[in-house]
């Protein structure tokens, strides 16, 4: 939200200085940014942690899957990779939830709140501008006044309307001030605030990499077979594959 000079009723004069009106808009504008950034942050933050997720329940599903596959039942060997498989995908399971909750609790909960205090902010420049459009609109009125022939009926309407005046131009400028003065130090504040936060993001991100490199530095060791390179494997693949097709049921009409 910005202001939006008033039409109706608008005075001749001048009643907020072009520099505050562009201070204002500056201080102001940086906070519609900074609201804006803290929630799609807060935003794909979730999506980043249900993405991770799901990335390590499906991993666990199909491990569990190949458990139950009649092949772990005919073959010792395929049975001790899978289960050495099931084991790394829990582990990895578990130290995937430890890490999501842990940025659930230091990042995405403090985005939220952060973004919680925008609302009374927001509604604080309403007030700010409907208290300029009221000071705006009884300046009118004095200046209405001021210009007509000085009567007596006229001058009393002009001591009434300046009296009208004064208590809402004190409180607009008592507004514009509290604002001009709190929106800088607000703005200031994210950086104490976030910097625990995503201090907290990269240490849990350090953590759960370093235990993954540790879970599948041991499943290797249990999967790997001692002179079969990648290359030996997938030529191994491709014969086996050729004799498969090779059968009459499979064979092409």
């Amino acid at each position: 939200m910005s202001w939006i000079p008033f039409k109706i009723g608008q005075p001749k004069k001048q009643i907020v200085s072009k520099t505050v009106e562009r201070d204002f808009e500056r201080e102001y504008g940086k906070l519609q940014q900074l609201e804006e950034q803290t929630k799609r942050l807060q935003k794909d933050m979730k999506k980043s942690t249900d993405a991770d997720l799901a990335m390590s329940k499906s991993a666990v599903k199909i491990s569990q899957d190949l458990l139950s596959n009649p092949l772990c039942e005919q073959d010792q060997d395929f049975l001790h990779m899978v289960t050495a498989l099931d084991t790394a995908m829990k582990r990895m399971d578990a130290f995937n939830q430890e890490k999501v909750n842990q940025i659930q609790k230091t990042v995405i909960e403090p985005l939220k709140k952060f973004s919680s205090v925008f609302p009374s902010l927001n509604m604080a420049v309403k007030r700010r501008e409907q208290a300029l459009q009221d000071y705006g609109r009884l300046q009118a009125k004095v200046e209405k006044y001021e210009e007509k022939e000085k009567t007596g009926p006229v001058l009393a309407k002009l001591h009434q309307a300046r009296e009208e005046l004064r208590p809402v131009r004190e409180d607009f400028e008592a507004k514009n001030k509290q604002l001009l003065d709190e929106m800088p130090r607000f703005y200031g504040s994210r950086l104490d605030y976030f910097q625990p936060s995503f201090e907290s993001l990269i240490r849990a991100q350090v953590i759960y990499y370093s235990e993954m490199h540790k879970i599948f530095g041991d499943l290797t060791q249990q999967l790997d077979q001692p002179g079969h390179s990648d290359e030996q494997r997938e030529r191994e693949n491709e014969t086996k594959l050729s004799e498969l097709r090779a059968l009459s049921i499979v064979a092409d009409d």
